[in-house]
């Protein structure tokens, strides 16, 4: 037989263009306009400090408002609404623009690289999976991994505990590699990972380029710091709030952030004058921003480290750095702060003087610590208003753009208006490619990002964005040719309207005019000079609303459609041990009652460990043994509930039970005798309503306890042969007003 003749067949690899950079992007969560040094902050930034002085500062650049819609905005270069993430993940109305589901018509950066030969890679913060698809059955299509990176380790939630974390590697729930008690500290972990993860692919393939994707979940709260990091700002902001924003604001001015004659927007009467308030106020509000400002400075430190990291190994010539916030500074912990943020969301705060008792511990493991307001207040100097607003403190935030290659005016400060849209393909632009118009066969939609890559080499680039909407919960304002109108719409949530002045009704609000041009801060409002212009603006806003599927506007009380996940919550479901955790949103709803059933076999009389949790010492449930004594106990904030057994359980077989009525009424039963009845007031008892510390575990219970009558991972000595979960009702569900007052606190 003849052999026929068989040509060499190479499968070709994607390949970037020529001399294509690595990019780095390092995105902060909740940092005001003016908190970061290089920015005019008083805290000390000294790493983000250098990377500024290596490249540029915008001082116009501005995002959603809100962490998932930022987030989506970046990475797909498309309006937050226009891509379904109109609001936060943990509030999905089946609605086009907040659905919350990434569609595949709008490819995400990573994705367009690595069809474009970059090894892409993601740390920290995700916070664009809907919450019903968190669990270990997926779909994992809209994890980062199904989203083009490929390598991931952080946390897929809105926020997380940083002392002890739920963590995801790819796709697969991990523990954290350390406990507190040993030192870990998540900023600390995750930089470990970024770190290691740029230098693994370096020792596979060091020509090439990659992108790294480092999101900390600071300075979101929790603020958890170490101590030592709290201890150089002791007394640093006795003087209060007015006064922090005012030096703030000089040292804006000095630095040339914002330009002369920018006006600071004066103290608004829901802020209260610090000299008003009494010395235990001074003294609490004043650890609670000390402990804020050492959670951005440790932060600062393991920035430092990454960017260490380019440098000792020559990378950063040619290396993109991006440093952001996703938005202005956050007002979650109300009027006096909280030592439990998931609690206060419920209007659950502790008293100043309950506070003070545990003035010590904030920061640490004990406590889901978040400053007042008026802290929030003075960090976004010059301007209004916070997180969740479209003013100018919800939606300008600070951008450092670092590439020594090409930027040759290192130092400098650019003033083109841009926005969280135009980062994509203004990456995809320095890199030498574009957006596409097709991913696996699916036409892409409309770009709503614009290249700015000329920034990058002057200062004099014309203005490339003319246009652009804003909108988040019902504040709404638009940008056009230099002026920005916005409405007074006050927020529903948080209890803010008992605070804050403005309209309650979008029958009722108005639009105020600001000539961004003229200034800087939004201080004057011109609208009654300028009528026209304000309904011109008016009708620009509602063109691109409608066209980017803004409406219907936010509203608790409409009773919009959640969105269903890939499928229903089992009524039933039976579980064994392991040492992996149980996505809490897929539980059987505990909603109208439920009841607890774990089959025990006893081999002394002095079994102990967890038999099932959730959650920990600031919000969660845990049935556990103590000396053979079966416990049960359940924490939300001030509420707590506690019953036990009367005698150790004997040797042998056991069925321990718990079970709940309608109305929090609780039942421990064992082996068919009921031994203690209480009633819980609180709602954390039910899974699913926050992203800090979620998971249920069985048969034991890593990281922090519930309560201290056990010491983590408290694996139980008695063999579990299985604990059954049963729902009360197959109908019964949180109200929609109390799901939003959670959901958005956890953003």
């Amino acid at each position: 037989m003849k052999t026929p003749q068989v040509l060499p067949h190479i499968v070709a690899y994607p390949t970037g263009p020529e001399g294509a950079p690595n990019v780095v992007v390092i995105l902060l969560d909740d940092v005001g306009f003016g908190q970061l040094g290089c920015f005019g902050g008083l805290i000390k930034t000294p790493n983000i400090d250098r990377l500024a002085d290596q490249g540029l500062r915008y001082n116009r650049f501005h995002v959603t408002s809100i962490c998932s819609s930022t987030r989506a905005a970046l990475l797909t270069g498309r309006n937050h609404h226009a891509v379904g993430i109109g609001a936060t993940q943990e509030t999905s109305f089946a609605l086009p623009g907040y659905h919350g589901r990434l569609p595949k018509s709008a490819a995400l950066l990573p994705r367009i690289l690595r069809d474009n030969g970059y090894n892409t890679m993601a740390v920290g913060k995700w916070h664009l999976t809907p919450q019903a698809e968190y669990s270990s059955a997926g779909p994992f299509d809209r994890w980062p991994i199904g989203q083009g990176f490929e390598r991931y380790y952080g946390f897929l939630g809105a926020e997380t505990n940083h002392w002890s974390p739920e963590l995801v590697r790819d796709n697969t729930p991990v523990v954290p590699p350390r406990t507190v008690a040993q030192g870990y500290h998540l900023t600390e972990d995750l930089a470990d990972n970024a770190i290691a993860m740029m230098r693994d692919q370096q020792y596979g393939a060091p020509n090439k380029p990659f992108l790294c994707w480092f999101a900390t979940g600071a300075a979101h709260a929790p603020h958890h710091v170490p101590p030592e990091w709290v201890t150089p700002y002791r007394g640093a902001f006795d003087d209060g709030w007015e006064s922090l924003r005012e030096q703030t604001f000089a040292r804006q001015l000095e630095l040339g952030v914002i330009p002369s004659g920018t006006v600071l927007t004066p103290r608004p009467s829901w802020v209260q004058e610090w000299s008003t308030l009494s010395a235990d106020e001074h003294r609490l509000f004043a650890r609670y921003m000390e402990v804020f400002a050492g959670f951005v400075s440790h932060t600062d430190a393991q920035i430092g480290r990454v960017l260490q990291y380019l440098d000792d190994n020559n990378l950063s010539e040619n290396t993109i750095v991006l440093l952001m916030s996703d938005n202005g500074t956050s007002s979650e912990g109300g009027v006096h702060g909280t030592l439990n943020e998931a609690a206060s969301w419920l209007g659950d705060f502790a008293s100043v003087q309950d506070a003070l008792e545990h003035i010590d511990e904030i920061g640490g493991p004990l406590h889901t610590n978040h400053y007042p307001f008026g802290w929030a207040w003075a960090g976004n100097s010059p301007f209004r208003l916070w997180k969740r607003y479209s003013w100018l403190g919800g939606v300008r935030a600070p951008l450092i753009v670092r590439w020594p290659q090409r930027i040759k005016d290192a130092g400098a400060i650019r003033s083109q208006f841009i926005h969280a849209v135009d980062i994509a393909p203004t990456l995809l632009a320095a890199i030498g490619l574009n957006m596409p118009d097709s991913v696996d066969g699916i036409a892409q939609q409309h770009v709503d990002g614009i290249n700015a890559v000329a920034t990058f080499t002057t200062s004099k680039s014309p203005e490339h964005r003319m246009l652009q909407y804003f909108e988040m919960h019902g504040s709404r304002s638009v940008y056009k040719d230099g002026w920005k109108a916005t409405t007074n719409f006050v927020s529903p949530l948080f209890n803010e309207r008992a605070h804050i002045t403005g309209s309650h009704s979008y029958e009722t609000d108005t639009w105020q005019l600001f000539n961004l041009d003229q200034d800087f801060s939004e201080s004057t409002d011109v609208a009654s000079d300028n009528s026209e212009l304000v309904q011109a603006l008016e009708d620009a806003w509602i063109t691109e609303a409608e066209r980017n599927h803004v409406f219907p506007l936010f509203d608790p009380s409409a009773g919009y459609p959640a969105h269903p996940g890939e499928y229903p919550l089992p009524r039933v479901m039976t579980y064994s041990p392991s040492d992996r955790p149980i996505a809490a949103g897929r539980v059987p709803s505990m909603f109208g009652g439920f009841s607890l059933h774990a089959d025990l076999q006893c081999s002394t009389n002095q079994e102990a460990g967890v038999i099932a949790a959730c959650g920990d010492h600031q919000g969660g449930w845990a049935v556990h043994i103590v000396g053979g004594v079966v416990h049960v106990d359940v924490v939300h904030g001030t509420h707590q509930c506690h019953m036990q057994s009367t005698d150790a359980l004997a040797i042998g077989q056991h069925d321990i039970a718990v079970s709940m009525k309608s109305g929090g009424h609780l039942v421990l039963t064992v082996d068919g005798q009921d031994l203690s009845r209480e009633t819980f007031a609180g709602i954390f008892f039910f899974p699913g309503v926050t992203t800090s510390a979620g998971a249920m575990y069985i048969g034991q219970h890593p990281g922090l306890g519930v309560v201290d009558t056990y010491v983590a991972p408290a694996i139980c000595t008695a063999r579990i042969r299985s604990v059954t979960i049963a729902s009360g009702s197959g109908h019964a569900s949180i109200d929609m007003a109390t799901t939003l007052r959670i959901a958005e606190g956890s953003d």
